[in-house]
């Protein structure tokens, strides 16, 4: 039993050195030497270069700095103004318009880009200005704007997702194709709030202005086809050859890579300024994901060589709550955690635990893999570590303040929490789409 101690006593030892302000991965991999070595001996040695050399070797993600690209690409192509002028036009004569443009532009940009902070920190520079002017509620504005940033890390080509399918041994195929439904029934969650709120208090989100909003039908036409018919294209082509399996999601992230650029030149942007950019931008985002998978990796690696594994199972199956009851404890966890720990760890330490216990209590584990997905959603959103409320905070005006955030995320967590419920109540807004991709 005494290894079991150690490797439960982890967790506190990873809380304090977060909180102490080191890195995460250095956190990881330190406690995980240091417990392995007064638990396990000099074989931690071994373990901690295997699980290195597993996320070298693992070949679904060379897909994550690719689709970092694709999404840096085409948000210095500068769609993301035009594309968000034409959408308050769209919107322009209902209430609560700039904050609706914003969310359908967030999902757009959720389907291209696979990560939270570029749509965050565009549309809090793009948006986030224009609602301000207009005197929507600040609250609401923000909130908004992080919320449509977080589908980001759900819809395809979701980082989070090409991360999960080796951990848990699921396809990354179906889980592109799981995701689509919940991202788009999220997206109208949103969008259906802002809609009631602004319905009932027109102050908190006024329509566009008659004069702003004129445009002759033609030019909308025109501004629609060059604007954002090739931006669909592109993420119905990347998508689509992975969902129908006629690409793998790295050749597909290759291929959106590509894509991206050429979209750029086609808007004239691509030059070495934007290029360079673009690159920097991915080798730091990849750098963070990576760095943080093999100490993830490293730490879970130690955890189950300890039997913690097996000391967490035999106490989930010891609780008198039933199938339901256990899946609902794992999501409460993993809820929890995202209030203090990066998604990326959460994902990496606690799923390689849980993924085994899925076919036990007979649940789909492409099932399990969303409803845990859309749960760790709300970490991007749950303080004081939700890293989108630190980019939005980092380029708002001086007068948005750090308390007119949170209080704007807190209807936008219900609503995760609202889809979440949606999707263990109905499997199959979850499963339809693979069934019928792949059949069973």
């Amino acid at each position: 039993m005494g290894t079991e101690i150690l490797a439960i006593l982890m967790f506190p030892a990873i809380a304090v050195g977060i909180f102490l302000g080191f890195p995460v991965f250095v956190v990881l991999m330190g406690v995980s030497l240091w417990v392995g070595l007064i638990g396990w001996g000099s074989p931690i040695m071994d373990q901690m270069a295997s699980a290195a050399l597993w996320v070298l070797m693992n070949d679904a993600l060379p897909a994550v700095p690719l689709f970092v690209f694709m999404g840096c690409m085409m948000e210095r192509a500068g769609i993301a103004e035009r594309s968000f002028h034409v959408l308050q036009v769209l919107f322009g004569p209902v209430r609560g318009s700039v904050a609706l443009a914003t969310l359908a532009l967030c999902t757009l940009f959720a389907a291209a880009t696979g990560v939270v902070g570029a749509p965050v920190t565009v549309m809090g520079l793009l948006a986030l200005p224009v609602m301000l002017r207009r005197g929507y509620d600040i609250p609401m504005a923000t909130g908004t704007i992080l919320a449509g940033g977080t589908l980001g890390i759900l819809i395809p080509p979701s980082i989070m997702l090409v991360l999960y399918g080796p951990l848990a041994n699921v396809s990354v195929a179906r889980l592109y194709a799981a995701a689509i439904i919940p991202g788009l029934i999220l997206s109208g969650l949103y969008m259906g709030y802002v809609a009631v709120r602004c319905a009932i208090n027109p102050k908190m989100g006024p329509p566009l202005p008659p004069e702003e909003r004129a445009m002759p039908k033609l030019q909308l036409f025109y501004a629609l086809v060059v604007d954002m018919v090739p931006f669909f294209l592109i993420i119905l082509a990347v998508l689509g050859s992975i969902v129908f399996g006629l690409a793998a999601p790295t050749e597909a992230a290759a291929v959106g890579a590509v894509c991206g650029m050429l979209l750029a030149a086609a808007h004239r942007q691509l030059n070495l300024k934007n290029l360079k950019d673009a690159v920097y931008d991915t080798m730091m985002a990849s750098a963070f994901v990576l760095t943080i998978t093999v100490g993830a990796n490293i730490f879970t690696g130690a955890f189950l060589a300890l039997g913690g594994g097996q000391l967490i199972t035999d106490f989930l199956f010891w609780l008198p709550v039933g199938r339901y009851g256990v899946l609902a404890v794992i999501l409460l966890i993993i809820f929890i955690m995202g209030f203090f720990v990066d998604w990326i760890a959460i994902l990496l330490i606690f799923i390689p635990i849980f993924a085994p216990i899925v076919p036990k209590l007979g649940f789909d584990p492409l099932w399990f893999a969303l409803l845990v997905c859309i749960c760790l959603q709300t970490a991007f959103l749950t303080p004081p570590f939700a890293t989108s409320i630190f980019y939005l905070k980092g380029v708002a005006p001086p007068e948005v303040k750090l308390m007119d955030i949170y209080k704007g995320v807190i209807p936008y967590i219900a609503l995760q929490l609202i889809g979440l419920t949606l999707c263990i109540i109905f499997p199959q807004v979850v499963l339809w789409l693979p069934t019928l991709a792949y059949g069973k």
